[in-house]
């Protein structure tokens, strides 16, 4: 035991130097696939970004029957025994991913967003990321748990080149598997590999917006205001995930009745949005990038702005559009944080800053690594009132989330009774006993 205490910081040291090995290059593996994707992306739908309406209106659907074909077919010749789904990989295939859908998403992303399809770049670069990273650990024969760290890094290395934030980046990879729990002994790996990949995607030409906020002194009226902010927000993004899971059910429920063809449901999602941008403005489709960067900006949104970018990101994702869902948060936490920020009379700058982390917070139940999101993007001034909002938005949603195969490790309230390791797809949520003895005094008591 003596000599034990003595060898470990030794046993430790080696630890970092391995992982620092091992997560440098992951990062640089990922830092250099994700480029070339966001590259590639970025000439796709500088193409199609000024077309006119009717053009538009036409190559929605076209978008999607190209999309519905590559996920259907891809998929039928992909590995039968292994999710494609990083999230997954981790919790239940011990870090292994089917390497041969890698091309699969990132040029489905491509189409669907050249098209005008609403959604968003990250879901695909923490694909390339997990997968090269599943493919890296295979590469040189890790055993199970360092194949499922390595797997974690891949992710954190994705979402930090697309984001821009490597810490912020590295913690979502992360806070993304468990609700409740972040496994500390990921953090220096992701970190290092985000960072890697972060600079990587600089190096290859990668360049980055960031928004630095000033604000004054602290003001205890003006936080009241921003935890109403990520009230509202975490609302939201219980009504953004809603929405999308109803419409992707009625997508499904349409073809199972009629008997669709598979590939064909995007291409009905196609024809449905290019109904739609008829009376909507066309600036909701794709990335809406110059949305959000107007509601940073502080100029007046449209108070239901959250609302249509909700929409039409449901139609493409649930009818069968495959893309990222986080820009999206983004977009509709910027958009519903400006709005909302000139009822109450807060500056608008400020309240699109913390709508835009807290919806994040709340729709993937990532809300520290929202907190660094705020500091990274729009500095360290907007700390508090963006811890204000992020907390709260996280709690107020409840256990819903952008991604299903999440774990639920601990309940958000003592109210309310959940399975521990379950993932949210499978979770039965029981209201304590407790509470409804509580409930039912207060309705006698009514009578």
């Amino acid at each position: 035991m003596f000599r034990i205490y003595y060898i470990e910081p030794f046993i430790m040291l080696a630890t970092l130097i391995r992982w620092l090995i091992l997560s440098t290059i992951t990062g640089a593996i990922v830092g250099t696939g994700t480029s070339l994707f966001l590259h590639i992306l970025h000439y796709s739908t500088d193409q199609t970004a000024h077309i006119p309406l009717w053009m538009q209106m036409m190559l929605l659907p076209i978008g999607g029957i190209i999309n519905g074909l590559i996920i259907y077919y891809g998929y039928r010749n992909a590995s039968k025994d292994k999710k494609d789904s990083v999230i997954a990989a981790v919790h239940e295939q011990a870090g292994l991913m089917p390497y041969k859908t890698l091309p699969l998403k990132p040029i489905a992303a491509i189409i669907t967003l050249g098209s005008g399809g609403s959604a968003g770049k990250e879901g695909p670069c923490s694909h390339i990321g997990g997968t090269l990273a599943s493919w890296f650990g295979y590469l040189i024969h890790l055993n199970p748990e360092l194949q499922k760290r390595i797997v974690a890094c891949g992710i954190s290395a994705g979402f930090a080149s697309v984001f821009g934030t490597p810490i912020a980046g590295a913690i979502y990879g992360i806070e993304i598997l468990t609700i409740g729990r972040l496994r500390y002994d990921y953090i220096f790996p992701a970190i290092i590999a985000g960072v890697t990949s972060y600079e990587v995607s600089k190096f290859w030409g990668i360049t980055y917006t960031f928004y630095p906020i000033g604000t004054s002194h602290f003001s205890e009226g003006l936080f009241m205001k921003i935890i109403l902010i990520g009230i509202i927000c975490g609302l939201i993004a219980w009504l953004f995930i809603e929405m999308f899971e109803q419409v992707r059910a009625i997508f499904q429920f349409v073809q199972q009745r009629f008997q669709i063809w598979p590939p064909l449901m995007p291409m009905l999602g196609g024809l449905l949005l290019s109904i739609l941008i008829i009376f909507i403005p066309t600036d909701y489709l794709g990335l809406s990038l110059p949305l959000m960067d107007q509601a940073l900006q502080g100029e007046a949104t449209p108070l239901l702005g959250f609302f249509w970018k909700s929409l039409l990101v449901a139609i493409t994702l649930g009818s069968g559009f495959y893309g990222g869902i986080v820009t999206p948060q983004f977009v509709i936490g910027a958009l519903s944080g400006n709005a909302f920020a000139h009822l109450l009379n807060v500056d608008p700058v400020l309240g699109a800053a913390v709508g835009m982390v807290a919806v994040v917070a709340s729709a993937s139940n990532t809300p520290l690594a929202a907190i660094f999101m705020g500091y990274e993007l729009f500095g360290s001034l907007t700390g508090l009132y963006v811890v204000g909002a992020c907390i709260t938005a996280y709690i107020i949603i409840g256990h819903r989330s952008v991604y299903p195969d999440q774990l639920v490790a601990y309940s958000k309230s003592l109210w309310m009774h959940l399975e521990p390791n379950i993932p949210l797809k499978k979770e039965k949520i029981h209201v304590s006993y407790g509470l409804l003895r509580k409930m039912k005094r207060w309705q006698y008591r009514r009578k």
